[in-house]
């Protein structure tokens, strides 16, 4: 096969594994009724005059199935870390004792369930979305390559690959939306 046209499959898997790592990111998001410190990922808290992930300010733990607990390294951070879980609309109300906050995760109900799906499924869609149009953009710049001496024999196997790592990611995405639904409807 051309070198240019490996070089392009090699870019093209690479960028469909990133593309799978950002739909598994983005379903981790998902809460599914269970306490996990990732539910707290995306939220930063003002540290001294400088956004800090929560997580670099603090311990999170669990306790329990339904309780998360934030144990934050200096006593002055309770206020900004409540200002912070507030704000960053998760859901969840923090409860402030003086030394750590808790976190309780209400158990979902099977309305919520749904909804949670639906988000779900859409994400997975977002993710086969990307997939394809990376496909896309790779056919495109593989059809350049005639240009610069790529057989059309060597298109044709080079388009033929991209269109089974395609297969492949797609179906990778579909594994993870299949496991967080299960795990939404999971009580």
């Amino acid at each position: 096969m051309n070198e240019l046209i490996s070089i392009e499959l090699d870019d093209c898997k690479e960028k469909m594994k990133k593309a799978v790592q950002h739909a598994e990111s983005e379903l981790t998001k998902i809460r599914a009724g269970k306490a996990t410190p990732s539910m707290l990922d995306g939220i930063h808290v003002d540290y001294y005059g400088s956004s800090t992930a929560l997580s670099q300010v603090s311990n999170i733990n669990t306790t329990d199935a339904r309780t998360i607990v934030i144990q934050p390294w200096e006593k002055n951070m309770l206020g900004p870390i409540e200002k912070a879980i507030i704000d960053s609309n998760i859901g969840l109300n923090p409860q402030n004792d003086g030394s750590i906050i808790r976190l309780v995760v209400p158990p979902l109900t099977e309305e919520r369930r749904r909804d949670l799906v639906k988000k779900a499924k859409e994400e997975a869609e977002k993710g086969r979305v990307t997939v394809r149009n990376i496909r896309k953009d790779t056919n495109e710049s593989i059809k350049k390559l005639k240009n610069d001496g790529a057989s059309e024999d060597e298109i044709k196997i080079g388009e033929a690959e991209v269109q089974k790592l395609t297969d492949n990611y797609i179906v990778k995405v579909d594994q993870l939306a299949e496991l967080k639904e299960k795990d939404i409807m999971t009580v």
